[in-house]
């Protein structure tokens, strides 16, 4: 017998990350290659870009102009591999566009993230992983952080959420779309910012199959973004 806890859980959770909408998003094999291709030239692009703005002295204008240049190559490269979707699940009976429930799945998220970095900031050696990534927030001017912050969030998601997602095809997209996501953070050198990637990105590539479109990941990842951004700082001193 199912626990009432559990079902109650998986009736929440179900329309967002488990049961997925009828979509229609035939391509053709030609088509399928081509969005390959690009979406492969632009995973390294951006890797490479992502690596090198985030090794730009905290407070360097550089890092603005490096960051802008990275969600440009995420966005870019999506368009050019072909149709993107935002995607739907059922809200009463009804197929909507994913709006409350991805901000708050955000905000839980943020919540879990936040609990987590009172065990980090106990770890010196995670701390310091975790301060070279906030650095840039506490050195550079607010509203321009904030805005590189939430345009590199939509960014990643209209790629990796949307162009890298369809390229992989049916099987498995969910855990190589995460992994993919992840392992591009790689190239910055900061393993808790490859870890974060890793649990972020496997519940947005959820939302994504679940929805079988773009704006959940996008709303929620945004949501997140902008809580760790405000919160994290505080929390984690150097």
């Amino acid at each position: 017998m199912t626990p009432a806890w559990l079902g109650r859980a998986r009736r929440a959770l179900g329309p967002s990350l488990i049961d997925q909408v009828e979509r229609d998003h035939h391509q053709t094999d030609r088509d399928f290659r081509k969005r390959r291709v690009v979406v492969g030239i632009t995973l390294v692009a951006g890797a490479v870009l992502l690596g090198l703005s985030l090794s730009v002295r905290p407070g360097d204008d550089l890092f603005y102009l490096l960051t802008g240049l990275v969600a440009a190559t995420w966005v870019g490269g999506a368009l050019l591999s072909g149709p993107l979707h935002l995607g739907r699940i059922p809200f009463r009976g009804r197929l909507r566009r994913p709006l409350v429930t991805p901000i708050v799945t955000g905000l839980v998220l943020g919540g879990v993230f936040v609990a987590g970095s009172l065990v980090v900031r106990e770890v010196p050696a995670l701390r310091e992983l975790v301060n070279s990534v906030l650095a840039h927030a506490r050195y550079g001017a607010l509203l321009p952080i904030v805005a590189v912050t939430l345009l590199n969030g939509v960014a990643e998601e209209v790629f990796f959420r949307g162009a890298l997602f369809a390229a992989i095809g049916r099987r498995h997209a969910v855990l190589i779309s995460t992994v993919i996501y992840a392992a591009a953070t790689v190239a910055t050198g900061n393993l808790m910012l490859v870890f974060a990637a890793f649990l972020l990105g496997l519940v947005l590539a959820l939302q994504r199959r679940a929805s079988g479109g773009i704006l959940a990941p996008i709303l929620t990842h945004v949501t997140w973004s902008t809580t760790m951004l405000f919160a994290l700082p505080a929390l984690i001193h150097q």
